[in-house]
């Protein structure tokens, strides 16, 4: 079997079954809510600019990044990444933008859930600032999106200029 279909975690082989999973979650549902929400808003009265809302869905810097043992992971955020262009191309029509934000390393309860040694080390490697995301730099971005109605069809990465490793 090919290298890039190990799990690194558990040196096991990818199953289809897990990369369907995998999918079915992170790609499929960012889709269907999409989906669901933009019929929702399409019936929304539009603003002076036209606008009847904004989608904003959460890719990863994974997307960019493809570290080992990640396919099924990379493949479901790459796919976040690539449908915001052609769905918001699609929405336009019905004056909702889509744009999708691409987080580096938060400190979500997860991360925070990690041993201090292991956040440090995390937190070190981003070039500026030097740490983990604070999620209300995340909103703060949010509220920037809402706000400015020429914003569509992008990924915004949110990353400290993080490269992470293989």
């Amino acid at each position: 079997m090919a290298n890039w279909m190990f799990n690194s975690m558990s040196s096991q082989v990818h199953t289809l079954e897990d990369f369907q999973k995998v999918l079915h979650v992170n790609l499929m549902g960012i889709f269907n809510v999409t989906h669901l929400v933009a019929g929702e808003m399409s019936q929304n009265e539009p603003n002076q600019g036209g606008q009847c809302g904004v989608i904003i869905n959460t890719a990863s810097l994974a997307t960019f990044e493809g570290q080992v043992g990640q396919t099924a992971y990379w493949a479901s955020k790459g796919g976040i990444v690539g449908m915001t262009l052609p769905i918001a191309r699609d929405l336009a029509p019905t004056g909702i933008r889509v744009i999708s934000i691409a987080p580096g390393l938060f400190g979500t309860p997860l991360m925070n859930s990690l041993p201090d040694k292991v956040s440090d080390f995390l937190a070190s490697q981003v070039p500026f600032p030097s740490r983990l995301g604070d999620p209300a730099e995340y909103v703060h971005l949010v509220q920037a999106i809402t706000e400015n109605q020429f914003i569509n069809g992008e990924v915004i990465q949110l990353n400290g200029a993080i490269r992470m490793q293989p």
